[in-house]
């Protein structure tokens, strides 16, 4: 259903090319839907990056704020279009939920979401071993975040992995959540 070593290859690969180049999509189908999400995330990042800025005053603030609340708007609905890909594609194929499958507690486009910010923060922590105006100590502190983002990752991967593969055989239930925003 889904390629997680193809799917941590496209954060990865975008992440880098969007820090040169406007953010874009050359994708199709369910891969057009997890990079237009991963996209979002991309954007809403370096506007909470602004919004974190102590030069930043409030008109600017008040601006970034809308930017993120829309933004987030976008990465939530793009969530579901990812899962209702897939409950196409579980539909188009004929798979059912075996008697008694349970569901997950959450559903592989929040897992995609969750490994597309892991992405984008080893992305960050990678760029920080590249300054020269910290020490040593800011470097091994980086090190070891990074480690442990790694080892999420992985982690996360495997997992979503697994939840792919029983939603394929049927052994778990899947379905689209809205997240339904008061905004």
């Amino acid at each position: 259903m889904i390629d997680t070593v193809r799917l941590t290859q496209l954060h990865a690969e975008t992440v880098e090319r969007w820090h040169r180049e406007p953010v874009d999509c050359r994708y199709t189908g369910l891969w057009e839907a997890i990079c237009r999400q991963h996209g979002f995330n991309f954007l809403l990042w370096h506007e909470e990056d602004i919004a974190r800025s102590p030069d930043v005053g409030d008109a600017k603030i008040a601006e970034v704020k809308r930017a993120i609340d829309r933004y987030n708007q976008q990465r939530n609905d793009a969530i579901e279009k990812v899962d209702d890909w897939i409950t196409m594609d579980l539909e188009a194929r004929g798979i059912r939920p075996r008697e008694g499958a349970r569901l997950a507690t959450e559903t592989p486009g929040q897992a995609i979401d969750r490994l597309s910010i892991l992405a984008l923060r080893l992305y960050h922590l990678e760029e920080q071993l590249g300054r020269t105006d910290v020490s040593q100590e800011h470097r091994d502190g980086v090190l070891r975040k990074i480690a442990i983002c790694r080892l999420q990752q992985s982690d996360l991967t495997g997992a979503l992995g697994e939840l792919l593969t029983e939603i394929g055989e049927g052994t778990r239930r899947h379905r689209t959540y809205r997240q339904l925003q008061m905004y």
